[in-house]
């Protein structure tokens, strides 16, 4: 199997395993009881929290440990919205994942806040300028994500932050797919909130965090007991959270030598998939783009269609993001960048991992000429 969908999720890094293991067994106790296997269980989380404040720069009591990235984009757009008393304007971009998307919807339909998107540009882009027309004295909050997760685009999100903080307002970004490829320093990036999955690191699934700066108010989207500082309450995972943290890490202590050597195998698939196959045309930003990220389109096909035939020949990728899979509208994404309806039904994306060879590319590049050739009804001699 030659596994192309590494955007969707990651293979759960032996490391991870072996560092939650005694936290699933002996070391099992509850983080809020206070006897021995209590403690152990804190101290351990204490410890998961320091290291991914040290991945992202900021205050170890700045890192909330959540279910995942959708947890964490649900938290700090309705959180920090509800919370923020400076007004009820919150900002988008149209090509934000559905976590941030729906959560926004919800501020409006539930709370009346005026939910307004700064347009991209046909890459996918962001820029300052745009986000300068639609900042408005009464905005509480923009929230654009680093990296996009189906075509890989990256935003200028200092830029970004530095108009938001020009006018007033809170700047979150989603960093769930840059994680492990780019640079998650808070204080570069000039953010005040960043939310992280797991699983898209090597950590199990239903892993993550939302950093928030300690001066930023949090409003809690779950209710209870007042874990986390009173930030998301519910008894913590501890196992999954260590083993979040040890991936994090490790992704970041690889990070330069994986981002450089996957960067070259995409551009591999990219140069071998435009020249064998007619008509495919790459998504995205041609240069700031996500290492091993490369999303096409094939027009007169179904995308659909497509990685049917790809999995035939045992190679897994996918038509955009997984969250929206099974459903027959447009890509979202690629609609906002201005690529027609019929067009965008005809997307693959193929995303490469640490684990992904040349010869992988190699393969999947023919695999991928053959099946648009068969869904074209094209018989290859």
């Amino acid at each position: 199997m030659i596994f192309l969908d590494h955007a969707a999720t990651t293979p759960v890094r032996r490391e991870a395993l072996e560092a939650m293991w005694p936290f699933l067994t002996g070391t099992f106790g509850n983080p809020s009881s206070h006897h021995g296997l209590g403690d152990a269980a804190a101290r351990a989380l204490d410890d998961a929290r320091a290291q991914v404040a040290a991945v992202i720069g900021c205050r170890a009591g700045d890192v909330v440990f959540t279910s995942g990235g959708t947890e964490a984009d649900n938290l700090a757009i309705k959180g920090i919205a509800l919370a923020n008393p400076r007004g009820r304007h919150v900002i988008v971009s149209p090509i934000e994942h559905e976590a941030v998307l729906e959560s926004a919807h919800h501020l409006a339909r539930v709370h009346g806040f005026d939910i307004e998107e700064v347009p991209v540009d046909r890459y996918g882009v962001v820029h300052p300028e745009a986000l300068a027309r639609v900042i408005r004295p009464d905005t509480a909050l923009v929230s654009v994500q680093l990296a996009n997760n189906e075509v890989g685009t990256v935003q200028p999100v200092g830029e970004l932050a530095r108009v938001a903080h020009d006018a007033g307002a809170i700047m979150h970004t989603d960093a769930v797919q840059a994680a492990g490829w780019l640079p998650l320093g808070i204080d570069g990036l000039g953010v005040d909130a960043l939310s992280l999955a797991g699983h898209k690191v090597g950590a199990p699934k239903g892993t993550g965090a939302l950093i928030v700066r300690g001066r930023i108010p949090l409003e809690p989207v779950l209710h209870g007991g007042g874990q986390e500082r009173g930030r998301r309450s519910g008894t913590e995972n501890v196992a999954g959270s260590v083993a979040f943290a040890t991936a994090l890490r490790l992704a970041d202590e690889g990070r330069a030598d994986a981002a450089a050597r996957v960067e070259a195998l995409g551009e591999l698939l990219a140069r071998r998939v435009l020249a064998d196959v007619p008509g495919a045309m790459l998504t995205g930003h041609p240069e700031s783009r996500l290492p091993g990220t490369v999303s096409f389109v094939f027009p007169g096909t179904s995308g659909e269609a497509v990685l049917l035939e790809l999995e035939r020949d045992d190679v897994i990728c996918s038509s955009g993001s997984a969250c929206a899979a099974g459903s027959d509208q447009p890509s979202h994404v690629l609609t906002a960048m201005g690529v027609p309806a019929d067009v965008a039904q005809t997307a693959v994306r193929f995303t490469l991992g640490a684990e992904t060879t040349a010869d992988d590319v190699t393969d999947a590049a023919a695999s991928v000429a053959r099946a648009v050739s068969v869904v074209r009804g094209i018989v290859i001699a």
